[in-house]
């Protein structure tokens, strides 16, 4: 019996806020970073493709298929060099928490809204 796409599909718990409330901003980047050096090609100094494949099951992840793992790469790939540098993963692992995307847009909303009222007041 063929099952779905959607039967296929992983859940995943979002454990980076949990962390982020625990460990704090600096300690959480460690970890981050800590995370990145188990994945990194080592000669290379990236995560590629294939130092992904290698090492994702240290992450509990091997069930991920080629096309998954594409699509993470992909995803965090800013700079087109198909490879995650540090800082690449960095940011991933904070997109693809909602949770703490949420947060910080909410954070960066208070900010403006507090800029505005501190040029409100003396500009005028």
């Amino acid at each position: 019996m063929a099952s779905s796409k959607n039967e296929q599909q992983q859940v995943f718990q979002d454990e980076l806020p949990l962390m982020a409330e625990k460990l704090g901003g600096d300690n959480l980047i460690g970890e981050l970073c800590k995370g990145f050096e188990l994945l990194v090609d080592n000669d290379k100094g990236v995560i590629t493709f294939d130092s992904l494949k290698k090492n994702v099951a240290i992450l509990g992840l091997q069930d991920l298929t080629t096309d998954d793992l594409r699509s993470m790469l992909r995803e965090g790939d800013c700079d087109g060099d198909g490879a995650l540098n540090q800082m690449e993963f960095c940011v991933l692992m904070f997109r693809l928490s909602p949770e703490l995307m949420d947060e910080a847009k909410f954070l960066l909303h208070q900010q403006l809204q507090f800029a505005f009222l501190f040029c409100v007041l003396f500009w005028f």
